[in-house]
């Protein structure tokens, strides 16, 4: 029995949350297993009423389950920084969702706003780094709100950190086996304390994997080569910061956020799948949210939890139905939400 725990969250995040539900019922009687799903309110609206983000009971039960499946976190009536601090970052600490990996596919017929580029140039990999860097949150500030005030941020990069990150995408590199390329993007030439660890973990790694390839980006340089020759890439390995960054470049050359989706993974503990793109609270209860993306999470979830052919399945039927859209932009896409929803399971 698979048990997922599912959090809609805010906007438009149970309505994708729901066709991707939809999704997984189909599959899960096609390929024969058993699914159950457990719902959470937490999100915007959870807070608004209760002033709680995740309380550490709910936490303590979202450790059980095989994954989480997550639609959106955003509320236009909370203050920046405090879901995202509360909720997403805590489930990424706590939880120690080390990995955020992000595949950047171009799909046959969906539009790509890269000038004679095609689906067989667009088809890597980005593994960012989850749980360090400046996202830790140490730093703070001195005489705040004066003219003399000082705020510090720190990039904080542990050995421990930068090493399991760097492995997991050496062995996802040798799992791909296409070009057996793994391309380090970071900054070493101004960063060069918390970039030069992961410079020489990076080499030190490399001499254990004679078999793959590697290479090295500027993340500034990474941004141009995504755009001018993105057939160059397999597999990335990145910062929190700069991946944070690079993967919404890489979401919209693959035809935007409407089919990006993403899973911030522990290899051997729950982990949690969502779609990249926000809660779109200006599209909430019209039916017109494209939820690809999030059915497409579902499937990053399947496979992770050891039902890859049903991952491979339902990411075919996402491929196939974001080519027949007319676009992938919420309200232009010539059907409704659940619609795009049946059309996958049809796909299937």
């Amino acid at each position: 029995m698979l048990k997922i725990a599912v959090i809609g969250g805010d906007g438009t995040g149970p309505e994708v949350v729901r066709e991707g539900l939809k999704v997984l019922e189909r599959i899960a009687k096609l390929e024969k297993f058993k699914a159950q799903t457990t719902e959470f309110d937490l999100g915007g609206e959870k807070f608004l009423k209760t002033g709680e983000v995740l309380p550490d009971e709910t936490l303590e039960a979202l450790k059980k389950f095989d994954a989480i499946y997550l639609g959106a976190v955003g509320h236009p009536d909370v203050p920046p920084g405090i879901l995202e601090k509360g909720l997403l970052l805590r489930l990424r600490f706590e939880l120690d969702l080390y990995i955020n990996l992000r595949p950047v596919k171009l799909y046959p017929g969906v539009d790509c706003p890269l000038k004679d580029k095609k689906p067989e140039d667009i088809d890597f990999v980005i593994v960012r780094e989850n749980t360090e860097d400046l996202y830790v949150g140490m730093g703070g500030f001195a005489h705040k709100n004066t003219k003399q005030e000082v705020a510090t941020q720190v990039m904080l990069s542990t050995y421990f950190g930068v090493e399991r990150c760097v492995r997991y995408a050496f062995e996802l590199t040798r799992k791909r086996n296409r070009k057996k390329l793994l391309t380090l993007v970071a900054k070493t030439n101004v960063l060069t304390y918390a970039h030069d660890l992961w410079w020489r973990v990076f080499k030190e790694i490399a001499t254990e994997y004679p078999d793959i390839k590697t290479d090295y980006n500027h993340v500034d340089a990474c941004c141009m080569w995504m755009v001018k020759n993105p057939e160059f890439y397999d597999v990335v390995v990145t910062t929190n910061m700069f991946g944070d960054i690079i993967t919404d470049l890489g979401a919209m050359i693959q035809g935007g956020m409407g089919i990006a989706a993403g899973g911030n993974i522990h290899p051997s503990k729950v982990s949690m799948f969502e779609p990249i793109g926000g809660s779109a609270p200006k599209y909430t209860g019209k039916n017109q949210i494209n939820p690809l993306a999030a059915i497409g999470a579902l499937g990053m979830l399947l496979e992770h939890t050891g039902h890859e052919k049903a991952g491979r399945r339902v990411e075919k039927a996402v491929a196939k139905v974001a080519g027949e859209l007319e676009s992938l932009s919420a309200g232009k896409m010539g059907c409704t939400t659940t619609e795009v929803g049946d059309r996958v399971c049809e796909a299937l």
